[in-house]
Order: C-alpha cells, then sequence, then structure tokens
C-alpha cells in the first residue's frame, strides 16, 4: 500500500512513537464489550491496538483516501468507519444504536480541537469518558485554575462539564510530521447531571462568552447589560474584578442569578 501524504487542511500530524502509543493504549484499559469511537484514526497507530483488545471499534475519518486504506486493512465486522467531519458527528445517536455509553479517544487535528471539544460536550450524558491528544497548550487552558492567564472561555464551559485530567506529555518528535508544538493527553470524565446546577444553559454561554470577549475588561463592563455593579457585588463577586478570576462556580451563581 503507498505512503500516505499528511494533509495540511485536515491538520494531519500522525502518532508514531510506539512508546508513546503504548503508554496511551494503558491508559485507555480498554475492555471487551465497550464500545470505543475513535476521532481521526489517520494511519492506524490507535487503531490496531485497540482492535487486539475489542470485539468491535468504531471511527471517524474525514480523508476519503485514509477511510479507502482502513477498508482494506480492517474487515467491516471489527470495524465500523464512518466518513464524515467530527464537528457534524451525532455521538448521541451512536449510544442510542449501541445501548451504551460511549468511550472517545483521538489523537485530534489541533486546527479544530476547540470547535470539536464544545461540540463533544454536548453529548456528556451518553459519554463515558474521552481521552485526547491536544496541543500542550490547549490542555493548559483545560485544567486552568482561577487567577491564571491560561483561564478563558473553553475552561469554563469545561470544567463545568468535565472532571479533567492531564496524563502524559508528548514532544512534538512523537509524529510524522512533527508539529511544530508540544502535546499532551488528557482525560475528560463527565460530571453526573446532578453535579450540574446551571438553571439555563443558555444564559451561562452567554455570560461565560461575554465575560471573556475582551478579557481584559474588568466585570462592570464586561457584563454590561447583564448584570450592574449593584448585582455582581450582591451576589459576591467585585465589579472591578477579571473574568480569569471567577471560579466556574462564581459563573454558575451569576447565570442562575439572570433566571
Amino acid at each position: 500500500m503507498s505512503a500516505h501524504v499528511a494533509r495540511k487542511r485536515f491538520g494531519q500530524n500522525f502518532l508514531v512513537d510506539q512508546q508513546v502509543i503504548a503508554e496511551i493504549i494503558e491508559e485507555l484499559a480498554v475492555q471487551r464489550g465497550e464500545t470505543v469511537v475513535e476521532i481521526g484514526p489517520g494511519l492506524a497507530a490507535l487503531t490496531a491496538p485497540l482492535l487486539q483488545r475489542l470485539d468491535h471499534l468504531h471511527v471517524v475519518e474525514i480523508d476519503r483516501d485514509i477511510v479507502a486504506r482502513l477498508g482494506k486493512s480492517f474487515s467491516a465486522e471489527r470495524l465500523t468507519v464512518h466518513e464524515g467531519d467530527a464537528l457534524a458527528f451525532d455521538f448521541g445517536r451512536l449510544a442510542s444504536t449501541t445501548a451504551s455509553q460511549l468511550r472517545i479517544v483521538g489523537n485530534l487535528p489541533y486546527n479544530i480541537s476547540t470547535p470539536l471539544l464544545f461540540h463533544l460536550a454536548t453529548f456528556g450524558t451518553c459519554v463515558r469518558d474521552m481521552h485526547f491528544m491536544l496541543q500542550r497548550e490547549v490542555v493548559e487552558r483545560m485544567i486552568a485554575e482561577p487567577g491564571s492567564g491560561e483561564v478563558g472561555r473553553l475552561t469554563v464551559m469545561l470544567q463545568y462539564r468535565f472532571v479533567i485530567d492531564r496524563l502524559l506529555d508528548v514532544p512534538p518528535e512523537a509524529f510524522d510530521p512533527a508539529p511544530k508544538v508540544h502535546s499532551a493527553l488528557v482525560r475528560l470524565i463527565p460530571r453526573p447531571p446532578k453535579a450540574l446546577s446551571v438553571v439555563n444553559e443558555a444564559h451561562f454561554a452567554a455570560l461565560v462568552a461575554a465575560a471573556f470577549r475582551q478579557r481584559r475588561k474588568m466585570l462592570r463592563n464586561s457584563l454590561r447589560g447583564m448584570l450592574d455593579e449593584d448585582q455582581l457585588a450582591a451576589l459576591g463577586v467585585s465589579p472591578t474584578c477579571r473574568a480569569e478570576e471567577l471560579s466556574v462556580a462564581d459563573f454558575i451563581r451569576l447565570a442562575n442569578s439572570l433566571t
């Protein structure tokens, strides 16, 4: 089979380091009978070892050439290939057809990682866990603490829905072609529904987006039209704070006050 040339428009950087691959597979600890979905299988660096431990695997792949390669390398009885864009894929529908929670894994294209994470967050109720290789800078934003310069909209929206753990740092040379950035493996476990205390999800999303739209602004300015200074103070938040100083609990309290 001819060599596949990585395509920049798909953000393809193929994982080739066998030690890193082995460590990821160990972290996943998949079991037969589980419903596992791999996003962006590429040249099957994770696909092949996953299939050694699973009865069946689902993959989502947008590159038609890779879809064809997968079809030649693995039988349809073992591997279901969903051709298309993961940003538009209905993971909830897949979970309903398999009647089990999904375990999602992938070496995500870095050029779409943030919108893809927001898309996946909407399927938390049908997901058991997610393990992703991401740009290290993105992972640092995901796990950032209040007061850190890395805190942003992504931090708040994901920490509200998931317990997030950074598992493994991966250097550029573990990929072919090597990216210009370092990477990290991260695990996201959905919080139980009873732990999600936001009353109105739309209000929460809008407030968080407004707070970080111009992150250097004080809240009395960035949230003008939503909450005034007196309301912020009554909710225990200083009007002169900036969004990055607030905790997830603070954002929940502010959003629920809108309702």
